[in-house]
């Protein structure tokens, strides 16, 4: 596949997460999965403190917002110390319910955070990242480029990948973070809201993404745009590829200053 040459009006990258710096694996394999086999263990140890009751709070109220579909799963209040088994038994199901539906909502991803936070503190997990990524983002940085990370996980989600992963803490390289709620990444507003964040022209943003309909957001909102096509990721259309620059890796990413 050939070099991609990045228009001379660009300064700043921003770069999509799953299936872009980190394989979509990571989340379905490593990620989920760790939620589901040590949620109850991490409920038991932590469940006096009060992050956790909050978190528990939340879910409780969640559950309330969800009693008219199908197969919901309740979360009562414990009245007493012999209630609690019951209650976090009731919580682990309701956890599992809502990923079994791939819910997003904000309790779910809020315990989530916290459960992530821990591992990769404690070194039980580390951040993937596809390994063109960091020498890649290297050059970039020294280059003079802004680096901005936008994904639909909380940026706090996307702290902890990036500063405990396999590579090491590469917040460093990073000048900010976007999640959802600048806006969904398939509406052009939410683009714009990020130029408007940064305080940059869209036509000076370079954008990084696997997802078609993230760039056709993104190009309409006048950023430049680039489709990475990576092991594993939805497979493009014939029109896909001939409609935009496709790369499998940042390697092929040429800028005009590297020629200079």
């Amino acid at each position: 596949m050939a070099l991609f040459s990045v228009p001379t009006p660009v300064t700043t990258i921003l770069l999509d997460i799953e299936g872009t710096t980190t394989p979509i694996t990571f989340v379905k394999d490593v990620l989920f999965p760790y939620i589901k086999e040590n949620i109850k263990k991490y409920l038991l140890e932590h469940w006096q403190e009060k992050e956790c009751q909050e978190d528990i709070t939340q879910l409780q109220k969640q559950a309330e917002k969800d009693s008219h579909i199908d197969g919901f799963v309740p979360i009562p209040s414990a009245i007493s110390d012999n209630e609690t088994e019951n209650m976090i038994q009731a919580v682990v199901d309701n956890v599992y319910w809502q990923m079994s539906l791939d819910r997003k909502t904000t309790a779910l991803k809020q315990l989530q955070g916290h459960m992530w936070r821990s591992a990769y503190i404690t070194g039980q997990l580390k951040g993937e990242v596809y390994e063109d990524v960091v020498p890649s983002i290297r050059q970039w940085r020294e280059l003079g480029f802004k680096l901005y990370i936008y994904s639909s996980g909380s940026v706090e989600a996307q702290k902890l990948l990036f500063g405990y992963s396999i590579e090491g803490n590469l917040l460093k390289l990073l000048d900010g973070h976007f999640d959802t709620t600048v806006g969904h990444k398939v509406e052009s507003k939410s683009y714009r809201n990020i130029a408007d964040s940064i305080r940059c022209s869209p036509e000076n943003i370079l954008f990084l993404t696997d997802v078609v309909k993230e760039a056709f957001a993104a190009e309409k909102a006048g950023l430049h745009v680039a489709v990475v096509m990576r092991p594993g990721n939805d497979a493009l259309t014939d029109e896909d590829k001939s409609s935009y620059c496709c790369i499998t890796s940042f390697h092929q990413i040429n800028f005009p200053s590297e020629n200079n």
